[in-house]
């Protein structure tokens, strides 16, 4: 994402506090009223510092997202390991799915938030489709490799998969979120269903 967006390379502990603060201000206060003083003072560094780093509010979510994104897809990689069958795949990503929304929901809300400022600015988008293309491109490379193990056989490219795979994750997890009393077992085993037409 640093070369598509152009700005330095974001590391350091002190890059790490802000990144964290500004996640755990958009989980309590939402992106609009989530300032750089705010995510200043709880990092404990200047103002300056933030606009040194990221320039931008907008710029400064995106890196939140990109970290959360490549933890995600650290969890993603352990779970399908040691993944010996088709069943196992799937299994390791319906975990996923519900471990995300149960365990950490302040994720899925921040990769809508991005996709929302990626519509009105253009450097937020290219971000954002680098970032989509990334995560992709790996669960897709995964999917290969169990594919040449002969843990599984893919019904369609392994990008097109890929895809599909986010596309159902993302819609299922935000009505999990949205409609919080409700059953989604049965809509969750629907989408296994589906995914056995494209991966068995």
């Amino acid at each position: 994402m640093e070369a598509a967006a152009g700005h330095r390379p974001v590391e350091g502990d002190k890059a790490a506090r802000i990144v964290d603060a500004m996640r755990a201000s958009v989980a309590r206060r939402g992106v609009a009223a989530s300032t750089f003083d705010h995510v200043a003072r709880e990092a404990r560094v200047s103002r300056g510092l933030l606009h040194y780093y990221f320039c931008t509010k907008e710029r400064l979510l995106a890196e939140v997202v990109r970290r959360d994104c490549e933890l995600r897809m650290h969890v993603i990689d352990e779970q399908l390991a040691d993944a010996e069958s088709a069943d196992d795949v799937i299994d390791g990503l319906v975990w996923s799915l519900k471990e995300m929304v149960v365990d950490d929901p302040a994720f899925i809300t921040l990769v809508f938030e991005l996709f929302t400022l990626s519509r009105r600015n253009d450097e937020i988008a290219l971000e954002f489709a680098e970032l989509l293309r990334r995560t992709r491109q790996h669960v897709a490379s995964l999917l290969t490799e169990k594919e040449a193990a002969g843990v599984l056989r893919l019904h369609a490219p392994a990008d097109a998969v890929a895809d599909v795979l986010f596309s159902m994750a993302d819609g299922v997890a935000m009505r999990m979120l949205t409609e919080h009393g409700r059953d989604f077992g049965p809509s969750v085993a629907a989408g296994v269903v589906a995914v056995r037409a494209l991966i068995d």
